[in-house]
């Protein structure tokens, strides 16, 4: 579902449980108003809030933040679209979602291993 080259040049994902609103900000090259803009437009996006209202993204909200993204900026979908593709596309995403967590992890591993190898 995400198209790999728009979003080749987004850092790795670190292993962590929860990211705050500026990890994500940076790890999906979106602004922190533009993520509490997505929250209000797409119901699938819901992050955990904790003590003050603080914002604690796992990490299948920064998987979904990558597709909107990729959605809006680069395949020029309106937000009402992209709200209706990922609706209408929710089993696909998980699918997608699950492909995207082993590349991810089998990149990191190759990384390892390429340290390993120095």
């Amino acid at each position: 579902m995400l198209d790999q080259g728009s979003n080749a040049e987004l850092p790795v994902i670190p292993a962590k449980r929860y990211f705050t609103i500026g990890e994500v900000s940076e790890l999906c090259g979106v602004k922190p108003h533009v993520l509490r803009y997505w929250e209000q437009e797409f119901p699938n996006l819901k992050p955990v809030k904790r003590r003050g209202n603080r914002r604690y993204y796992q990490r299948h909200d920064v998987l979904v933040i990558r597709q909107i993204r990729s959605l809006l900026y680069d395949e020029g979908f309106t937000i009402t679209g992209a709200r209706q593709r990922l609706e209408g596309t929710q089993a696909r995403m998980e699918a997608s979602i699950s492909s995207q967590i082993v590349r991810q992890v089998r990149m990191e591993l190759e990384e390892v291993l390429q340290i390993l190898r120095r």
